[in-house]
């Protein structure tokens, strides 16, 4: 008996069997990945396996798939889906001598891919787009780095103060958004089958890359969610929606989002094709979401674009303009002057297409920010406000009313003339002023003469001051 014992110690353990090619190509599915290679298993560590579970391709290897023209067309779906799956496979780029070899595979199979979708060679069965999306979100649905102002804690900056951030796996990455916006726009996409795999979720995930520091991302995003806008009508008051909130976010949350521009770039293509009259949601987005997009102190990065947006809906809807040049007002910045700046080169293009009706409700409260902006001790804001008397329809508008305007901004333009440091600003008030003098010299004539009888009333208070403090100063020397 202990001899039989002695022998069953000595014996080594098997190992149990188990099948783990087969456990890879099931995760490999349902990640979906393309590219010209095939997934192996790498079993020179088999200790990896259990060391990482969360990732079911660190312990995969690739191999080279034939391309698409050496394989007889009945297997060319087959060859599809394998490549679909092997281009799940991650690396990472920041290290550039690792898996050099494993990453131009993938990459001349994720351009085969891309060769194949649009060349329309054949169309893609039902489960090869299904494998083909899940690749696509694989690779390109991740978390974003940390953006610059997280590191140091500032503020987001406008212009080009700091490095365009590159993403070091573009040219994977390039390749993947290439290849969806190949199969979003072919002629051979049907909407209806191709809605079960670019679904809500889809969509909102893309949104989320709207974020990325890299300008080439957004570009390739903002081209692929517009196509995708045109083509699946289904998606379309979804995709509004949630745009506005990422704006909702942007404007009472963070004030920090890189998509903001491109966002709107859509949105001014989006706005172009409303139907009139306007539905009462569209005006409740320009109320709620674009006229607020005024306030966050980053505008400069995209004022362009959601200045163009504004102009559609007022061109579209001129009895909008008195609202949004109010809501404009409202947002008005008090110490930041470029905003202002940028505020006023924006009124020029709203006033353009305003209607004399809308803009009499207007005049008076804007005229009063006018003036105001008249006295800027900033320079171009002064001048970038004088300016708007070169535009030939804006000056049509202020002869109509200049009972009421004139009043407003007379003051302020004396007061330029008197004292105001640049000789620009100067001349511009002069030539201004003349052109109120010409147009009615007797509404001139008496805004002087308020004007004077203003200052007279402020000499004589000063004066009246002077006299109880002398007094003031008499009755403490008596004492």
């Amino acid at each position: 008996m202990l001899n039989k014992l002695i022998k069953r110690a000595q014996k080594k353990p098997s190992k149990p069997d188990t099948d783990v090619s087969g456990n890879v190509s099931g995760n490999v599915d349902s990640g979906n990945v393309s590219g010209n290679v095939d997934i192996i298993v790498n079993q020179s560590k088999p200790g990896n396996v259990s060391g990482n579970a969360s990732n079911p391709f660190d312990n995969l290897g690739i191999e080279a798939l034939p391309m698409f023209r050496d394989v007889p067309v009945s297997e060319r779906q087959t060859l599809f889906s394998r490549k679909c799956r092997v281009c799940c496979h991650q690396f990472d780029f920041t290290d550039t001598l690792k898996s050099v070899k494993e990453k131009e595979i993938k990459r001349l199979n994720l351009v085969e891919l891309v060769d194949f979708v649009q060349s329309g060679s054949g169309k893609i069965s039902e489960g090869n787009q299904e494998e083909m999306v899940k690749m696509v979100s694989v690779n390109v649905f991740r978390c974003l780095p940390p953006s610059s102002h997280e590191h140091t804690g500032s503020e987001n900056v406008e212009g080009d103060e700091e490095e365009t951030y590159l993403d070091p796996s573009w040219s994977h990455l390039q390749l993947v958004y290439e290849l969806l916006l190949r199969y979003v726009v072919s002629s051979e996409t049907d909407a209806k089958v191709a809605k079960r795999f670019i679904n809500h979720s889809f969509v909102l995930k893309l949104l989320e890359m709207f974020d990325s520091e890299d300008p080439r991302e957004r570009e390739y995003l903002k081209t692929i969610l517009h196509r995708i806008y045109g083509k699946f009508m289904v998606h379309r008051p979804f995709i509004r929606k949630a745009i506005n909130n990422i704006f909702y976010r942007f404007i009472y949350e963070t004030q920090r989002h890189n998509g903001i521009g491109e966002l709107l770039e859509i949105l001014g293509s989006i706005i172009n094709g409303f139907a009139l009259p306007l539905k009462e949601e569209h005006k409740l987005f320009l109320m709620r979401a674009l006229v607020p997009l005024h306030k966050p102190k980053s505008i400069g990065m995209y004022h362009q674009q959601l200045s163009y947006c504004i102009i559609q809906f007022v061109e579209k809807d001129n009895k909008l303009a008195d609202t949004v040049i109010k809501g404009l007002l409202k947002y008005w910045p008090v110490t930041n002057c470029q905003k202002e700046t940028l505020l006023l080169g924006e009124l020029e293009e709203i006033l353009e297409v305003t209607q004399a009706a809308e803009f009499q409700q207007c005049m008076v409260p804007l005229f009063r920010q006018i003036a105001r902006c008249l006295n800027s001790p900033h320079f171009q804001t002064a001048e970038r406000a004088l300016l708007l008397w070169n535009n030939e329809h804006i000056i049509s508008l202020i002869a109509q009313n200049r009972n009421a305007i004139l009043p407003l901004v007379y003051e302020a333009l004396e007061n330029n003339i008197q004292s105001h440091w640049n000789p620009a600003v100067h001349g511009l008030t002069v030539n201004v002023r003349k052109m109120f003098q010409e147009m009615d010299a007797k509404l001139f004539e008496e805004c002087q003469k308020q004007y004077a009888e203003k200052w007279a009333h402020v000499d004589e208070a000063a004066k009246q001051r002077e006299l109880t403090w002398q007094k003031l100063d008499a009755a403490a020397d008596h004492r």
